[in-house]
């Protein structure tokens, strides 16, 4: 179980860190180096960039909930056996 929520933490990060290398560091929308001018004209702006807003949040709080579960599993698994051989 561990292993499956660590190899889910890596993935997120993975996409977490592209999510913010497609922003633009003004704040202007999807940079035009990763395919920009196909979303901005499908999209528009604004929505471009309120999409990849929205998935970078909800990538990041996945991480966050995924490292606090995994934190969890990890320790009551160690705790629980420490308590019992001392």
């Amino acid at each position: 179980m561990v292993t499956l929520m660590t190899v889910m933490i890596a993935l997120i990060s993975v996409l977490l860190i592209l999510a913010i290398l497609i922003q633009n560091p003004k704040g202007g929308g999807v940079d035009s180096t990763f395919g920009g001018g196909a979303a901005n004209q499908m999209f528009g702006a604004a929505k471009s960039t309120e999409f990849i807003e929205k998935v970078t949040w909800y990538l990041a709080a996945a991480l966050f909930i995924l490292c606090i579960v995994t934190t969890l599993l990890v320790g009551s698994n160690v705790g629980g056996t420490q308590l019992l051989s001392q």
